[in-house]
């Protein structure tokens, strides 16, 4: 294997002044340059990553902990951190979880034992790991996106899911429907909590009822979507219009009521939430609340990169604002 020495040797050149013309840290000549350079084509010379991050202490690369599910919500917030990544120099390293807290806890030990050099949470598990967790990997500077399975304060984006789940449900309200149902994730997460929380604010001030029933736990996958709505469908009083806490269960919704022949919005009228690609692709498009995604992604990088530089500031909580994308899948009343 070609070594920098042999790259040197060939140049004429010492092999500190090989790796300042790879790394671009200090003023080499362009004669020089050429001369390093032409060496390296020459030998095919590969400069080895391994052995550059050990000397500047920085691999140049992100590790991101993601929940592997069918809601391509989280696939489309992972292409905006990738690109953002690339754009600033970076590598994404991305490891799935599969909803289970043992493989999230050994793909995060796998990442930090490849001294990533900041570390992306985006996983849906919910139980609380200790901070102990990390004093094997020291600063290591990391930033969860909507919740944090660390019972220490670090960088937090979360999205307003109260207001959120308020604004879904006054929207159905203010187009005249009464009998509300939702349908939530699970409420082992405060943002399934908070969206539930909205749904039931915006249901009180309006002086309106929850019929038993109404309010079914789910999972945010498209199967969890069409079985609660089996579910509300066997009521004795099936409801005028459903709030869905993501898009990926509202389309289990129209599943369910293309199953029993009955039309969105005609017959019930349907809400999501995320405002994820295909649901302006759905028959009719889908009404939900949008989330802004590539804002998302970005800012996780920024949050990440500023981190990195600033690694004794306060931890900072940011919080986006859902709004409203009006389509064809709410009727009124």
């Amino acid at each position: 294997m070609t070594t920098m020495k042999d790259v040197a040797r060939l140049a004429g050149v010492s092999t500190s002044t090989v790796s300042h013309v790879i790394n671009g840290n200090r003023y080499v000549s362009e004669s020089v340059k050429k001369k390093v350079n032409a060496a390296i084509e020459e030998l095919n010379y590969a400069p080895s990553a391994l052995a550059r991050s050990l000397k500047v202490k920085q691999t140049k690369t992100i590790g991101m902990l993601v929940t592997a599910s069918d809601n391509s919500f989280y696939s489309e917030v992972v292409r905006s951190v990738e690109g953002n990544c690339y754009e600033r120099g970076y590598s994404l390293i991305l490891c799935n979880t599969e909803g289970s807290v043992t493989r999230m806890i050994r793909s995060m030990e796998t990442l930090l034992q490849k001294r990533v050099d900041g570390l992306l949470i985006m996983s849906s598990e919910h139980k609380l790991l200790s901070k102990d967790f990390l004093l094997r990997y020291p600063l290591v500077p990391i930033v969860t996106l909507d919740w944090s399975p660390f019972d220490a304060s670090s960088d937090v984006i979360k999205d307003n899911s109260l207001f959120g789940g308020e604004l879904a449900t006054s929207y159905l309200i203010n187009r005249g429907f009464r009998k509300i149902a939702c349908i939530a994730g699970s409420q082992n997460t405060s943002l399934s909590r908070q969206r539930l929380a909205g749904y039931r604010k915006a249901m009180r001030n309006a002086q309106l009822e929850i019929p038993d029933g109404y309010e079914i736990h789910s999972d945010y996958e498209f199967a969890g979507g069409l079985l609660s709505m089996k579910k509300l469908l066997q009521l004795p009083e099936i409801p005028e219009a459903v709030f869905a806490g993501n898009d990926a269960m509202a389309i289990g919704v129209y599943q369910a009521l293309y199953q029993v022949g009955l039309a969105i919005p005609r017959d019930i009228s349907v809400i999501g939430y995320d405002d994820i690609a295909i649901a302006s692709y759905l028959t009719p498009p889908l009404t939900t609340i949008h989330q802004p995604k590539d804002e998302l992604g970005k800012l996780a990088i920024d949050m990440l990169l500023y981190r990195m530089d600033n690694p004794d500031s306060e931890p900072k909580q940011l919080v986006l604002t859902p709004k409203l994308i009006e389509r064809d899948s709410v009727g009124q009343r």
